[in-house]
């Protein structure tokens, strides 16, 4: 079996799924084509999660509907994860990563918005949590304990951020 068919959605599957959803990325007619090729994959499944999840945040306002729509999409998205805590914990920490990354702002534009600098920390903090987590319930106490470092260092990140924050709005000197 080839290392793009091993993948348990294809290519094909995820543009077509981009197309239903009306949200298929621009292709390069003369670098692709014959459409979309397997080294596409990713970047389509960025843009599927995008369009997804741009669905999920229309349908899902903060209401008193919010809740009930919330709790269809955690279900749905139980179901189909299913019952072992393991790849939960690995969708998991991979979304909090890369809601991490995605939040990111130049280290200039860090010290100018500090809140958005702590954040970032509290989504990587919940990633090495979870990580930290999974590696000691499978015996790995040394990842354990890296992904305990790296939370810890987050944490004090977060407090960081929260303090300079506070000092901007005037709440607290310096």
């Amino acid at each position: 079996m080839s290392s793009s068919s091993e993948h348990r959605v294809g290519v094909d599957q995820i543009y077509s799924a981009l197309v239903a959803l009306r949200a298929e990325p621009v292709m390069d007619p003369e670098a692709r084509p014959d459409g979309p090729q397997p080294e596409d994959r990713l970047r389509l499944l960025g843009a599927l999660l995008a369009a997804v999840e741009l669905e999920i945040t229309a349908a899902t306002r903060i209401d008193d509907e919010f809740y009930q729509g919330f709790t269809g999409v955690i279900g749905g998205w139980a179901e189909t994860v299913g019952a072992n805590a393991a790849p939960a914990y690995l969708v998991i920490t991979n979304r909090l990563q890369r809601t991490a990354v995605q939040m990111m702002q130049p280290e200039d534009e860090e010290k100018k918005r500090p809140g958005q600098a702590a954040s970032v920390a509290a989504a990587m903090a919940g990633a090495d949590l979870l990580a930290a987590q999974l590696a000691a319930d499978y015996g790995s106490l040394d990842g354990a304990r890296r992904s305990l470092n790296r939370a810890e260092g987050s944490l004090a990140n977060i407090v960081v951020g929260m303090h300079v924050l506070r000092v901007g709005l005037g709440d607290v000197e310096d």
